[in-house]
């Protein structure tokens, strides 16, 4: 599998990433534990050497089965995990309101609260999930400036933050990375957040690049969540791209999508995770998997795309898609 690094930091990945948020159980639908710390293994032999997580998945229930999927060869990868968003601790359902929180006692214990349960004494690249707008955005990046000089963390970043977010914390400490959603359906950050990552050194981590589901060609205009899985909601991150009023032209483009991909011997997801990382400040795509078969799917989408199809999969969603990000933030405000 090809690598990329993280802008000029010299952090070096593989193109494509395992996006640990289906291993929070109560966020993706049901989840068979051993199944996806498989996937999770199968992407390791299948050349990929980035494993994302979050405190919040699972309420830090994902973070577990993270650190026991990844323990066998822990010094071989770079591990990635966020922090600074709080959940109601009492509260057994993982369905629960969740709230970003910055403040630095609750973010120093959550460093070390991540370490616990990833069961590894380091983490290579810690991320502030989502922007704390009751203080200074350069606060929570003093924190991970004391966390390196501790040895608990090598790298840090951001995730969802826009642009004049960004350089609040690089008053403080350099960012190595923005993650943030990105697919076919999603061009916002193409606008500003990509612009500005690319000309300050950084990297992007594209999360959500099958749209969360909708591209994986599996969906029908039927489809429908349980109150265990986030999507229910039909909002995207502040688009619509399956809300009840798009989903069945969304999915009528998706066929079509198909037909293009086959064209090329591919399958639709391996077409959109090839389309993600076409763009060149994305250092690299996560996917999520709940089994191995399909993480071992998703690897041949390390393609690399040529200019002409790019532009036939512009032409035909941003014509025929409906509820598609093309403009405003596809981050907090």
């Amino acid at each position: 599998m090809r690598t990329r690094t993280f802008g000029t930091s010299g952090l070096e990945t593989s193109i494509i990433g395992y996006g640990g948020w289906p291993m929070g159980r109560g966020q993706y639908g049901s989840l068979d534990d051993e199944e996806a710390i498989k996937a999770a293994r199968a992407a390791y032999e299948g050349g990929v050497t980035l494993f994302d997580t979050a405190a919040i998945y699972g309420w830090g229930y994902g973070e577990q089965l993270m650190g026991r999927a990844i323990k066998d060869f822990r010094k071989d990868i770079v591990l990635v995990t966020k922090g600074a968003r709080e959940w109601q601790r009492d509260n057994p359902d993982r369905t629960a309101a969740t709230v970003a929180d910055s403040d630095p006692v609750k973010l120093r214990k959550s460093i070390d609260e991540s370490l616990q349960r990833l069961q590894t004494d380091y983490i290579d690249l810690f991320l502030i999930h989502w922007p704390d707008h009751t203080r200074p955005h350069s606060e929570p990046m003093e924190v991970l400036e004391e966390a390196k000089k501790a040895g608990k963390i090598r790298h840090s970043g951001v995730s969802n933050h826009s642009v004049a977010m960004m350089e609040e914390c690089l008053q403080t400490s350099p960012i190595v990375t923005n993650q943030i959603g990105y697919h076919i359906f999603d061009r916002r950050p193409e606008a500003d957040v990509m612009p500005f990552v690319e000309s300050h050194g950084m990297g992007i981590m594209a999360y959500g690049s099958l749209a969360h589901g909708l591209l994986t060609g599996t969906w029908n205009i039927d489809e429908s969540f349980g109150d265990d899985d986030w999507r229910h909601r039909g909002d995207n991150f502040g688009i619509q791209s399956w809300g009840a009023e798009n989903l069945a032209k969304n999915i009528a483009v998706v066929d079509q999508l198909k037909t293009i991909a086959g064209d090329h011997g591919l399958t639709v997801a391996q077409l959109a995770i090839a389309w993600v990382i076409k763009n060149t400040v994305v250092s690299v795509a996560l996917v999520g998997a709940k089994t191995p078969q399909e993480m071992k799917e998703d690897l041949p989408g390390d393609w690399d795309m040529p200019d002409s199809v790019k532009k036939e999969i512009d032409d035909l969603v941003l014509a025929e898609g409906s509820g598609v990000g093309t403009s405003g933030m596809a981050i907090a405000t």
